[in-house]
């Protein structure tokens, strides 16, 4: 699968509810994005797989117009180490879930406007842009969203 089809299928993805095209708010500015792209190795240094993913120039939001709150709590590592030597300590089994895209779950509350993606134009509503109603990578509100997400 080359770099063209992982890009297809981060934007099956992203469509998912993730933006709606709409007319550009007057006084509104929207932020453009990128594509990242990443090439993933096996060990024996064979090309495992494609990564394509489509971020947001979240450098150019403005603090009180594109976002307001960025807070997210993280735990330290001293919690996880003092919580894993617990239960170790008491031989307790202890599991962990990784969520894949987590970041991209999270429901906006900002109003935000990004560019359309490269080479994702829609015909007939190229003046359109996208207005986000979850997060996506590169957004300075991303890790909050999830946060209140899950919280």
């Amino acid at each position: 699968m080359d770099r063209i089809d992982k890009r297809r299928n981060e934007i099956s993805s992203q469509k998912n509810e993730t933006w709606k095209l709409v007319t550009p708010p007057s006084g509104k500015k929207d932020i453009s994005c990128r594509w990242t792209f990443k090439t993933k190795y096996d060990s024996k240094g064979n090309i495992e797989r494609y990564k394509a993913r489509l971020v947001a120039q979240g450098f150019s939001q403005k603090f009180g117009t594109d976002y307001d709150e960025t807070f997210a709590p993280v735990v330290a590592y001293t919690t996880i180490r003092t919580f894993l030597a617990a239960a170790a300590y008491k031989n307790l089994n202890v599991t962990h879930v990784d969520i894949k895209t987590a970041l991209l779950h999270g429901n906006l509350e900002d109003e935000v406007y990004m560019s359309q993606p490269e080479g994702y134009v829609e015909a007939d509503q190229e003046q359109k842009v996208c207005k986000l109603n979850k997060a996506i990578y590169g957004l300075k509100q991303a890790a909050r969203a999830w946060h209140l997400k899950i919280g």
